[in-house]
């Protein structure tokens, strides 16, 4: 079991943002964590990689590194593709003397090469397009060989055919890797696309958790407001729940 969460809670404040939440992730499985935003998605995230502390429950995780890909890419705009994918190589001490020059060079353009932008090792951030940023976060992600890779939203911001791209990848490291995955998506083609299953998020509860068809389906409340986007049903965005 690569990742598995039992029972968590987790609030800011008053306010409970995470109440009572439990799954579990395969190797080689992706969920989706879908919902409306302030739905507590990203929290999920940051609480299975350990930028927060829950208040209570457990998360259980595979020997091994969590990777995280984050929304807007989060590269060092002063660094080059090279040693953007090899940061982690050069500056976390489990790395630090475990590769060779030559060795990171080679692990930096196999990466690359996996997702398909060979050659642009000397290239920074500001000469490549949106998608092709999102490529090389992914590449600087699985650069440790991680067990499991959490995505935030990963095809925010991108057109259409960069959506369909991103999606392809992340379904080609997930074969690739064999990684446990998440995806945080409100993108209706990035889940089926790239989720075995969906987990739905509303308040910080799990108000659904089934595969995509299951969802498609539209037999719970939840899930049929989400599909259709629609105004009307159980979920309120959160400034219209103000309101109420």
């Amino acid at each position: 079991m690569s990742i598995e969460v039992k029972n968590l809670v987790k609030t800011f404040g008053s306010k409970r943002v995470i109440d009572d939440v439990s799954f579990k992730v395969e190797d080689g499985e992706t969920l989706a964590v879908v919902g409306f935003s302030g739905s507590g998605k990203s929290t999920i995230l940051k609480l299975i990689c350990g930028l927060l502390t829950p208040d209570s429950g457990e998360i259980i995780t595979s020997e091994g590194d969590i990777a995280m890909v984050f929304q807007y890419s989060a590269l060092f705009d002063s660094l080059n593709v090279a040693d953007n994918i090899a940061f982690a190589l050069h500056e976390r001490k489990e790395f630090r003397n475990k590769y060779t020059e030559k060795e990171i060079r080679n692990i930096v353009a196999e990466k690359l090469e996996l997702v398909g932008l060979k050659g642009i090792e000397r290239k920074f951030p500001s000469e490549l397009s949106g998608g092709m940023q999102k490529r090389v976060s992914f590449a600087r992600a699985i650069v440790t060989e991680p067990n499991s890779i959490l995505y935030d939203e990963p095809t925010a911001g991108l057109d259409p055919i960069s959506s369909t791209l991103i999606e392809n990848y992340i379904v080609r490291l997930k074969e690739e890797t064999h990684a446990a995955s998440v995806v945080v998506t409100h993108q209706m083609s990035t889940i089926t696309r790239t989720a075995n299953k969906v987990l739905m998020l509303y308040d910080g509860k799990a108000v659904f958790e089934g595969t995509p068809e299951e969802m498609l389906r539209q037999d719970n409340e939840y899930t049929k407001q989400f599909v259709t986007a629609s105004l009307e049903g159980p979920m309120h965005m959160l400034a219209e729940r103000e309101e109420l």
